[in-house]
């Protein structure tokens, strides 16, 4: 993996995009994990899968902080992250539009929204990636 060898101040917009991120992807990995019973009845998808995302998104919440707080920044984690967050955003659209998690009229806006979500987080690390480099 390549590292970006900036100053800190270079990585800073960067730095702010995947702590968001982390944090934003740790918490509501920790409500599907902790809440799934409820969230199920709110949003459509089964409990079990809920808690199988929560614990997903735990651990890539802790990834994407990992390097996030590293003193250099892997270009390739980072990109990898883009990627990942894209999947994401492209999954969660094709699960409403084909109804195959079985979402609510409240988890399908949600699916959405949370799309939105990540896209931007990804717009932002493009961002933050283009501006370490310069």
């Amino acid at each position: 993996m390549t590292a970006l060898t900036v100053t800190a101040d270079r990585t800073k917009f960067l730095r702010l995009a995947l702590a968001a991120d982390a944090v934003v992807t740790g918490v509501n990995g920790l409500v599907y994990l902790a809440l799934a019973a409820p969230v199920s009845g709110l949003l459509g998808p089964e409990a079990g899968l809920l808690r199988e995302i929560g614990i997903f998104l735990l651990v890539y919440g802790a990834g994407v902080g990992l390097v996030a707080a590293r003193p250099s920044i892997s270009q390739a984690a980072v990109k990898v992250i883009i990627a990942l967050n894209i999947v994401w955003t492209l999954g969660s659209v094709a699960a409403v539009v084909t109804g195959a998690l079985g979402f609510t009229t409240i988890g399908a806006v949600w699916a959405i929204a949370q799309a939105l979500v990540v896209a931007l987080f990804a717009e932002l690390q493009i961002t933050g990636l283009r501006k370490a480099r310069r």
